[in-house]
């Protein structure tokens, strides 16, 4: 593959904000030579989704509706060599890489309370997808 490598996510969070983690991994056989069962992160990528449509406007998210992102995961070139498979991860944090999200729509995530923070439920629905530029 090489190109542009875009996630077509169809989600939904019992909160009101929620961040969507999308990791694309090249697994290595159980049997390689080197490296047996390996996992290489080939690209990933964090979304809030307050910016699902602006960074300058953020918007909360509808609680329990499915909601459609585009997560781009950025240009990459990779070859997956015979026996290794494609595994695509998503996930509703990243931390300690990334902060934390309250689950819940605030002006500011920045001064957000202990209070602040939330329990949600995460979903993702048939119809998402990994959209990969694939080149022979």
């Amino acid at each position: 593959m090489a190109g542009d490598i875009v996630t077509e996510l169809v989600a939904s969070t019992s909160g009101t904000d929620s961040d969507w983690v999308v990791k694309l991994i090249d697994v290595y056989p159980d049997d390689a030579a080197e490296l047996p069962g390996y996992q290489l992160m080939i690209a990933d990528e964090i979304l809030r989704a307050r910016f699902r449509s602006s960074f300058e406007k953020p918007e909360p998210v509808p609680a329990g509706k499915a909601v459609k992102y585009a997560i781009g995961l950025h240009t990459n070139a990779h070859a997956f060599l015979k026996g290794h498979r494609i595994m695509v991860q998503v996930q509703s944090t990243w931390f300690p890489v990334y902060d934390r999200n309250p689950q819940k729509f605030l002006p500011s995530i920045f001064e957000a309370h202990a209070a602040d923070y939330v329990k949600a439920t995460q979903r993702v629905y048939r119809g998402s997808a990994v959209v990969l530029p694939v080149v022979k």
